[in-house]
């Protein structure tokens, strides 16, 4: 997996595209904050960790949660706004 930017070599750079090696996915930064590229980098490399972690039938439902929430954050918003309601009403952690 290539992590090194597209640049030009004798100016700075107004964007850079990582290629992974894993999946072809290709993510480009269209700026100059090196941390915006590192972190698309990042982010994408730890989404393959979760997926090496799960097997076929989490990875389903899992992706079908994160479409729901992502789809309306607010409702993620809530949903953990309600778990930490409930968890000190009980009294039980929730994990």
């Amino acid at each position: 997996m290539s992590t090194e930017p597209d640049t030009p070599a004798a100016c700075g750079w107004d964007q850079a595209t990582y290629r992974c090696g894993r999946c072809g996915a290709e993510h480009t930064v269209t700026t100059e904050d090196e941390d915006a590229y590192l972190n698309a980098v990042g982010v994408h490399t730890d989404a393959h960790g979760v997926w090496d972690r799960l097997d076929p039938i989490e990875r389903d439902g899992f992706a079908s949660i994160l479409r729901v929430i992502l789809s309306a954050p607010e409702l993620g918003a809530e949903f953990l706004a309600l778990v930490d309601r409930m968890k000190a009403r009980s009294g039980a952690g929730t994990g």
